[in-house]
């Protein structure tokens, strides 16, 4: 069958949501693109492994940056999930929706309908919380929100360090106080990973009216002069068109997303032209507006052999990986994360600027013997983000053929008023390293070190050190490429679903603020009332 009524590329945090909610329409045909292949590899389960998952080929798009042109030319891997469920098959899987504010600021950048208010029945909608059903939470969504087991993650001593330095408590982080230090939630079920793949796609998969391919690379969107028909795919090297009577809709990802406009000439002309690429429509906001998280930190030597780095001997995993196969518990049924802290780098702010993961391990250490491979040693790192950073980058064509990889430039620290918050980041962490019971167990700071203290030391530290917390947003954004219905401006029948539609960064990780986005835009591309804003 080639004729659908919708045709969804991509699916990954946004189109798996959709294509449950879209084919759930009876006599709604669907059809679900994905370049990658099946999601069922036991190392996409397991998530303890997930940072091992977040580069190269297997199950991801392989991509790097252009050289940082204000980062002494450096390179930044993007990971992407190249898999069914997308990055949500291969991220950190930290459930975090962002600050109530962050909502407002879209709201009054012109984009109708997506305030606070606005969205938070969405959100409610989207899940299954372990709190239960409240004014913030749902209770019997598709999306399980699972409590974070903090034993064994010296969870106590860093808790006294955090109140001992001033910082408020909170146990839920998108309650009514959104705001200082606590244990944060994951999107985990029964100690295994819940992407999208998982919770949204796999019981929609005996509908008779889901269609969905695997191996298929979008390669662009056909058209009859400014409206979508369908798309052009290659699937085991051979090429097919699917025809959408209704919408096509990407939701590829802020990097696959423009990617695709691009090669089907929307996006800005001049570009276009310089690859050969007709344009269709002259939409300069395509690729432009590219947001991350700017992320930098301090690791520190502990005193006493009490660091997760224990649960990496290999004898001991081994042991784990039987007790989580068989209870879904144990060292290896989460991340080792002891806490989160949303915090101000400075008085004055209206929201958290800064957030903060806590884990009693570097972030890549390896699995170790005796004779065989040396521990990595006990560390406690305290890796920070910025929150609302004013450096923007973008993703360009590399050329018009479609198998080639864009061109990514993130532009970290372009903007000198990034600076000053990532400074306070470090002293911050340097202060909560310094407070409480923790300070007792500090021999020493491994990095950046004690002797890097002016801000010129910190500054040469940080361009050196940073990265970004691999959550890309906003190169198709509301305003400049989709209006608030999330349709592509001066083109019928196309719509963009994903984080690329984000104006402005959130506050926080992006993996369920783009399923949010997702389960909205299946009420409005099935033409239904949006839920009634939330009243608080």
């Amino acid at each position: 069958m080639t004729q659908f009524d919708y045709i969804i590329v991509g699916a990954g945090s946004a189109g798996c949501v959709l294509a449950n909610r879209l084919s759930a329409e009876r006599g709604v045909r669907v059809l679900l693109l994905e370049a990658g292949g099946q999601d069922n590899s036991l190392k996409l389960k397991i998530p303890v492994y997930a940072p091992k998952l977040w580069f190269g080929h297997q199950f991801g798009w392989g991509y790097d940056g252009e050289p940082e042109p204000h980062l002494d030319g450096r390179f930044i891997p993007v990971p992407r999930g190249k898999i069914l469920g997308g990055s949500s098959s291969i991220n950190g899987m930290l459930y975090s929706r962002g600050h109530p504010r962050d909502y407002d600021q879209w709201r009054q950048l012109g984009n109708a309908g997506w305030s606070y208010s606005d969205i938070l029945p969405y959100y409610r909608r989207l899940e299954s919380d372990w709190r239960g059903a409240n004014d913030y939470h749902g209770g019997d969504g598709p999306l399980r929100v699972s409590r974070h087991d903090k034993s064994h993650k010296l969870y106590d001593v860093i808790r006294d360090a955090a109140l001992a330095a001033g910082h408020v408590e909170t146990d839920d982080f998108h309650g009514d106080r959104p705001e200082g230090f606590g244990v944060p939630d994951f999107t985990t079920v029964d100690g295994r990973r819940g992407s999208t793949a998982v919770t949204f796609l796999r019981p929609a998969l005996t509908r008779p009216n889901l269609e969905v391919e695997t191996g298929a690379y979008a390669v662009r969107i056909a058209m009859e002069g400014l409206r979508a028909t369908g798309i052009e795919y290659v699937q085991h090297g051979k090429s097919h068109v699917a025809h959408a009577s209704r919408d096509v809709i990407l939701a590829g990802g802020s990097i696959n997303s423009p990617h695709l406009l691009m090669l089907s000439g929307i996006g800005p002309a001049d570009e276009l032209r310089r690859h050969g690429i007709k344009p269709v429509l002259d939409l300069p906001g395509v690729g432009r507006n590219l947001q991350d998280h700017a992320s930098t930190g301090i690791d520190v030597l502990l005193n006493q052999p009490i660091g997760f780095v224990n649960q990496l001997r290999v004898d001991r995993v081994a042991r784990s990986l039987v007790q989580w196969a068989a209870t879904g518990t144990g060292a290896l049924a989460g991340l080792p994360v002891s806490a989160m802290l949303f915090a101000r780098s400075r008085a004055g702010l209206e929201r958290p600027d800064l957030q903060f993961l806590i884990s009693p391990v570097r972030l890549f250490a390896n699995l170790w013997f005796p004779g065989w491979r040396k521990a990595d040693g006990h560390y406690l790192s305290i890796r920070a983000v910025l929150l609302h950073p004013d450096s923007r980058g973008w993703v360009k064509l590399r050329s018009a053929d479609p198998m080639a990889k864009p061109r990514i430039t993130f532009n970290l620290l372009s903007e000198k008023s990034d600076y000053p918050p990532l400074r306070a980041a470090i002293r911050l962490s340097r202060e909560l390293a310094k407070s409480g019971a923790l300070a007792r167990l500090v021999e020493r700071e491994a990095s950046p070190g004690e002797s890097v203290q002016s801000d010129e030391q910190l500054d040469a530290f940080i361009r050196k050190d940073v990265r970004t917390a691999f959550h890309p947003v906003g190169t198709c954004s509301m305003g400049s490429v989709v209006d608030e219905q999330l349709r592509v401006r001066g083109i019928d029948g196309l719509r963009v679903v994903d984080a690329s539609v984000m104006p402005t960064i959130i506050g926080g990780n992006t993996n369920a603020p783009t399923m949010m986005i997702a389960e909205k835009a299946s009420d409005m591309i099935l033409g239904r009332p949006v839920l009634a804003p939330a009243e608080l």
